[in-house]
């Protein structure tokens, strides 16, 4: 349960701080402004980062007790 409620919450933050930065972005570039897909696209990285690096760091605790 504890995986799954850090995954939500790395949601959450990831979609605050996504829609933030191309909100600042947009006005900077001069592009149009898509906060579904930017939500979307951000929460979706941000999940395979966390993730990643937990397997990662998981993999590598295994093979340092070898």
């Amino acid at each position: 349960m504890k995986w799954l409620e850090a995954n939500i919450v790395v949601i959450i933050w990831s979609v605050i701080f996504g829609e933030v930065i191309g909100y600042v972005g947009q006005s900077l570039e001069q592009m149009p402004y898509k906060p579904m897909q930017l939500g979307v696209t951000m929460a979706i990285v941000a999940l395979i980062a966390v993730n990643g690096i937990a397997l990662l760091a998981r993999s590598d605790k295994k093979s340092a007790k070898n």
